[in-house]
């Protein structure tokens, strides 16, 4: 068994992944990242890389059982922060965006950090009772906000559907110590962060609902500086 507890950043892109990935590193984390850059070496910072396909399931149980391997322990906390969109071809033509791209972009945004759940919980059942376990999706306002933007169609679909399938997880589970997060930054009057998100605060954040801090819920709405805010 490990002597440190394992984190696992599925996604980790140079603001949110990366603040995350280092935030988990200094409060006594052994982290792995997963990205389609992966290297399946060590990073500069020492942190596992490991390659990914995020439109395909089987490349999430192959990360989970190199993660495995590697620390001799499951990760106590999964980091989905992967996502993806296609805009349709058609300028404001929602339907002109192909089955495929649908599909891809489902598995992408819905579909992998479902099966990455699914592996995370198979292997909380194996670690001790005091260890925290946490699932944090990195979400944003389109599960509650639906905004007449055919580009944001795919990633819309994807947030809402992971929304639900995250607070059903989180009420059906949490009794055993397991929590499930769908993480959302927004300004301080509770509109979109947009493309303004900022990785440290996401990083800062993770944190707090990773150790079980704070009586956070599962619809983890949060602001820079201030943690999470309901609103």
């Amino acid at each position: 068994m490990a002597t440190s507890p394992v984190a696992l950043i599925l996604g980790s892109g140079p603001r949110i992944g990366a603040s995350v990935a280092h935030k988990f590193a200094s409060i006594g984390y052994k982290v792995a990242v997963a990205s389609r850059k992966g290297t399946g070496g060590k990073t500069p910072e020492g942190y596992i890389s490991l390659k990914a396909d995020f439109s395909k399931q089987d490349s999430i149980l192959a990360i989970f059982d190199a993660v495995k391997a590697e620390f001799n322990s499951p990760p106590s906390v999964v980091v989905y922060n992967a996502a993806t969109l296609t805009p349709p071809p058609v300028k404001d033509s929602i339907f002109s965006i192909t089955v495929d791209d649908v599909t891809s972009d489902l598995n992408v945004n819905t579909v992998s950090p479902y099966v990455a759940a699914q592996q995370a919980v198979v292997g909380w059942e194996t670690l001790p009772a005091d260890i925290k376990k946490s699932f944090i999706y990195t979400g944003n306002i389109l599960n509650l906000n639906v905004l007449p933007i055919p580009m944001y169609t795919n990633l819309g679909m994807g947030k809402s559907a992971s929304a639900f399938w995250i607070g059903v997880a989180d009420s059906t589970y949490s009794a055993k110590g397991y929590r499930f997060f769908y993480a959302d930054e927004r300004m301080e009057d509770g509109t979109s962060k947009g493309s303004a998100i900022d990785g440290p605060a996401h990083a800062e954040f993770f944190a707090q609902p990773a150790n079980h801090e704070g009586n956070v819920p599962w619809l983890a709405t949060f602001v820079k500086d201030k943690g999470y805010v309901k609103f």
